[in-house]
């Protein structure tokens, strides 16, 4: 069968290139038509554009690029069309997907089909509309989703289980680097690590990564080592590390983060891969007009938490520096509390074992593409 994939992160990229991999487990017969990265290529098929010419946040930047994404959002119309596959499967990225899923179920008789869905328990919650209307199967990746989706909006899903879990496992399970063989293939010294996860985005970085360097510069005993993201150049880097002694390292995160002591990391996706390595965080981001944030995180956003952890304890189980908590000498303050010798590591740590049996131990991907293809062919 021909299946059509798109994304529009790194992290898309990644789940969606394990996803087309156990497709090819369950169809021989797989094609891959996609918009995605370079992961998703290694797999195989044809990538019509690169994530990097989709991944734009914030209003200022997605305004000033609007002619750019509406061009590649006619691209990919025309493209499903003139490809007819069998299928087209959404991975998360909504502003750009719910508008494709709405042209395919008004104009074509394709079924979409949602992997990892969008976060509108969290914002926007008014889309659920458009994803009864124009999606035809939900896959989840997030287990407090299913009361979300099908006790309050009677709308059917499928719980596959987390595929971060699962690429963690694996990743422990096959890596043997040591930590001093981790340091001398990157240039680091013998020092205990402090890992930044700064995200995968130019305006995020920007954001985040000044007061995260500065806060664990003040650590002298700790070497900082930055996560660069795939999709960011070094030369972007440099720029906020050329007066601090940081390092960065590029398509190492789970290495860096087997070899960490603590981390500073952003929200998303990070903050759960940092709790299954063990590592004690910090997570922290830096927003716009933080008092009415934090007004509207009190009285219009529909969640308690921004950081996944903590979303999927369903507790505060990592403090969250946000809006006018994010400051440097918070996130330094915080910092001290997770270091080896102190009370708060340990219970953190705990929590994450907690956490991880919420989650369960299912193979995410080999779960959704099994399903993906007897839903196909039940159809056909």
């Amino acid at each position: 069968m021909k299946y059509y994939i798109i994304v529009g992160e790194a992290s898309g990229d990644l789940h969606a290139s394990r996803l087309m991999q156990s497709l090819k487990k369950f169809d021989e017969a797989a094609e891959f038509r996609f918009f995605g990265g370079d992961f998703m290529q290694n797999v195989g098929g044809t990538r019509v554009r690169h994530y990097k010419e989709l991944a734009y946040m914030g209003f200022i930047p997605v305004l000033l690029h609007l002619p750019t994404i509406m061009k590649n959002m006619k691209l990919c119309k025309e493209d499903i069309v003139k490809w007819r596959p069998d299928v087209v499967i959404l991975v998360d990225y909504p502003g750009f997907n719910l508008k494709i899923a709405k042209f395919l179920n008004k104009n074509t008789q394709i079924p979409v089909y949602y992997y990892i869905s969008p976060k509108i328990w969290a914002w926007k919650e008014w889309r659920i509309r458009a994803i009864k209307r124009d999606v035809k199967e939900m896959f989840s990746i997030l287990p407090f989703e299913i009361d979300f989706f099908e006790r309050k909006h009677k709308y059917k899903i499928h719980y596959v289980g987390n595929p971060t879990a699962e690429e963690v496992a694996t990743f422990k399970s096959q890596y043997t680097e040591t930590k001093e063989e981790f340091s001398n293939r990157n240039g680091l010294n013998d020092k205990p690590i402090i890992a930044i996860l700064a995200g995968s985005r130019k305006q995020e970085i920007k954001d985040n990564l000044p007061s995260m360097l500065e806060a664990a510069s003040r650590f002298e005993d700790y070497q900082m080592v930055i996560a660069g993201a795939p999709s960011i150049d070094d030369a972007y880097y440099e720029q906020f590390v050329s007066k601090l002694n940081a390092n960065i390292v590029k398509n190492d995160t789970y290495q860096l983060l087997s070899h960490c002591t603590t981390a500073i990391v952003t929200s998303g996706t990070a903050t759960l891969e940092t709790a299954l390595f063990n590592v004690p965080q910090v997570v922290c981001y830096k927003t716009p007009l933080p008092n009415l944030i934090r007004f509207a995180f009190k009285h219009i956003i529909k969640v308690r938490f921004i950081s996944l952890v903590n979303l999927i304890a369903n507790k505060e189980v990592v403090l969250e520096l946000f809006a006018e908590r994010f400051k440097i000498r918070n996130i330094a303050n915080e910092l001290y509390r997770i270091l080896p010798g102190q009370p708060y590591r340990e219970t953190m740590l705990a929590e994450y074992e907690l956490m991880k049996e919420k989650l369960g131990d299912h193979i995410a991907p080999d779960n959704a593409a099994n399903l993906i293809v007897y839903l196909l062919q039940r159809k056909s």
